[in-house]
């Protein structure tokens, strides 16, 4: 067994008060967002990890990108009927979270999925390369295949298939919309003594501010 003990690092880098944070906490989340993007080096800034409860009652995390966020929530896109898809469809309560390391600072939200409007994930499916849309449309997600040059094959195919024509989304691929419940700032702080700041949300739609211990 490797033993990982050793592996510490002191958090000095920011800090989170309440007398510096704004009542909604979307505010705060597009804050932090732009200064991981300014200043914190990171090649994807919208990368999250989205936890869901299966089919067979197991949870599972995977990491996608976020493509849109507003004072409604957080939108991604994928395949319906992938494994996230369906779970996300069968138990919507799920859970996003975001570690930018390099500023030492994580974000974690609570929150419904529900499928976005067809004409928004319209628009989405329209912005996107042919390729990926090609891709969307091929791949039958978390399904078995018996290698990658079946799915190569098919891609050749539907390339030849599609030449000089519209390729338009397959009604089994969209965006999710997460409604937050709850999100959770975390600041790194030095002697383990990290910032907690949560968001709750109340029955008249405004936030409940707490501070967490570390």
């Amino acid at each position: 067994m490797n033993d990982l003990s050793n592996y510490r690092k002191s958090y000095e880098k920011s800090e989170l008060l309440e007398s510096t944070i704004p009542e909604d906490p979307i505010n705060l989340f597009h804050r932090w967002f732009h200064e991981v993007k300014e200043f914190g080096g990171i090649e994807e800034v919208n990368a999250m990890t989205v936890a869901t409860i299966g089919m067979d009652g197991f949870p599972k995390a995977r990491v996608v990108l976020l493509k849109k966020y507003d004072e409604n929530g957080f939108i991604f896109y994928t395949n319906y009927n992938s494994e996230k898809g369906k779970a996300m469809l069968h138990n919507p309560n799920i859970c996003l979270s975001f570690f930018w390391h390099s500023l030492e600072r994580q974000v974690i939200i609570k929150g419904i999925a529900e499928k976005t409007d067809d004409n928004v994930s319209d628009n989405y499916f329209a912005s996107r390369p042919d390729g990926s849309k090609l891709g969307a449309i091929v791949s039958n997600q978390s399904e078995v295949i018996p290698d990658r040059t079946f799915l190569e094959k098919q891609l050749k195919a539907l390339e030849n298939e599609t030449v000089g024509k519209e390729i338009l989304r397959p009604k089994h691929w969209g965006g999710f919309l997460i409604r937050p419940v709850a999100i959770e700032f975390w600041q790194g702080r030095p002697n383990r003594l990290h910032d907690r700041i949560r968001y709750t949300l109340q029955a008249d739609y405004t936030w409940q501010i707490d501070r967490l211990a570390p």
